[in-house]
């Protein structure tokens, strides 16, 4: 590439990015016209989903679908913030798997509020101290998160938005050879998801675990002959070395993360409902209780029991279908289910999730 062909290029990069900056401005002074006549709340989960399909499907490339709904979700973001500035709840201390989804789902903008305990998380949200809250639910490797779905049970808070977070574990530490390593520290969930390369490569070493992986990682950062297993961000904020990468017994190791606040999300044309129910225990019982949806073509992509804690052996169901209860037939078959539970509620519809 000559010089001259060179500068040209330089050029009309220039070019673009004025054009691009000004085109920004203009968003973002459409958006605080929006916030100045909208009533209610300005975030709303199904118009973000649906403006990030739409992107995804439009872009030209060369760069990915992800690559621009990352652009896009921090363009929406910090234009949201112009007028509404939000505060969101998670599962801390900072450098969790928990902040990662938040930062995934709603952009650098908002004010991220670490909590100790997922109820913390809850109470954030019921207390308006917080807009809305990221929680765990489940993982592909090790299930369900059981405290969350006690959680959705007894909280007013609504589930109105989705995250999945591909897990990369990493062992963490400010020694030099895993043959240094005395002792484990992380999540009981994280110890589980490595714990076929941990009899692999640190047979023997004790495997303690601890709150949460930043806090392994912080302990591991100030204690010696200490490694921990935790994600990039939290080797970044304690300044810790990488010693294996991507030491999850899984490779396609997922978390799937709730959003939840005071409201339901709208229709976004993909969304999915999570719902809890129960009833008499009977021969026939559940398959009277899930025939609702069969009939009226609702699909069911997953089915949780949980103690329901008000008598020995009996159980609440947690549910998710596809589809929005808005929508006609999933509205039919819920009607359907209330009329045929002991017990139902509505934990709320929210757009799919894309990985």
């Amino acid at each position: 590439m000559s010089d001259d062909e060179l500068s040209r290029l330089r050029t009309d990069i220039d070019r673009l990015d004025r054009e691009i900056l000004e085109r920004l401005s203009q968003r973002a002074q459409c958006a605080q016209r929006i916030g100045e006549v909208k009533k209610g709340p300005l975030y709303r989960p199904e118009r973000e989903a649906q403006v990030l399909r739409k992107i995804a499907e439009l872009n030209p490339g060369p760069l990915s679908g992800e690559a621009v709904q990352r652009v896009f979700r921090e363009i929406m973001s910090w234009c949201l913030a112009l007028e509404q500035p939000l505060r969101v709840a998670f599962l801390g201390p900072e450098g969790t798997f928990s902040e990662s989804a938040a930062r995934k789902h709603f952009g650098g903008a908002p004010e991220l509020q670490p909590q100790a305990t997922i109820d913390e998380v809850f109470h954030a949200v019921e207390s308006g101290a917080a807009a809305y809250g990221i929680v765990p639910v489940e993982n592909s490797t090790e299930g369900a998160v059981s405290r969350t779905l006690d959680l959705l049970l007894a909280s007013s808070a609504r589930i109105c938005g989705e995250v999945k977070l591909r897990v990369r574990q990493n062992l963490l530490t400010r020694l030099g050879a895993t043959s240094e390593i005395q002792r484990v520290y992380s999540h009981s969930q994280s110890l589980a998801q490595c714990q076929g390369w941990l009899s692999h490569h640190l047979p023997g070493v004790p495997r303690i675990p601890v709150a949460s992986n930043a806090e392994a990682a912080r302990l591991a950062s100030v204690e010696d002959g200490v490694a921990a297993i935790a994600g990039e961000a939290a080797a970044q904020r304690y300044a810790l070395n990488t010693l294996a990468a991507d030491i999850e017994d899984d490779p396609n190791n997922t978390t799937r993360f709730l959003v939840i606040g005071s409201h339901d999300s709208g229709q976004s044309g993909r969304d999915k409902t999570s719902l809890a129910c129960s009833t008499p225990n009977k021969p026939g019982a559940v398959f009277h209780l899930l025939e609702a949806f069969a009939s009226h073509n609702v699909s069911m992509t997953k089915l949780e029991s949980r103690p329901s804690r008000t008598g020995l052996w009996e159980y609440v169901f947690y549910i998710d279908i596809e589809g929005h209860r808005a929508d006609k037939g999933v509205a039919q078959a819920l009607e359907e289910l209330e009329a045929r539970a002991s017990f139902l509620k509505i934990l709320g519809s929210y757009p799919q999730a894309a990985l």
